[in-house]
């Protein structure tokens, strides 16, 4: 029976470290920092702009 015990605990031992030592691995990764960005607002102002040209295109169609 102590035998059985003993048997447990060494495995409860060995798989915390394996545990352990995974979460550490998982952490290792050096991200770089993201890119800086590059639109000077141009892209969204052409987006809203689309957005209420095709607002207007749809209440045009319903009015008439």
């Amino acid at each position: 029976m102590d035998t059985l015990k003993l048997q447990f605990i060494g495995m409860g031992i060995i798989i915390s470290t394996l545990v352990v030592l995974g979460v550490g691995m998982s952490n290792a990764q050096n991200l770089s920092p993201a890119p800086a960005p590059t639109s000077d607002g141009v892209a969204i102002d052409q987006g809203i702009a689309y957005v209420l040209m095709l607002l207007a295109l749809v209440l045009t169609y319903i009015i008439h």
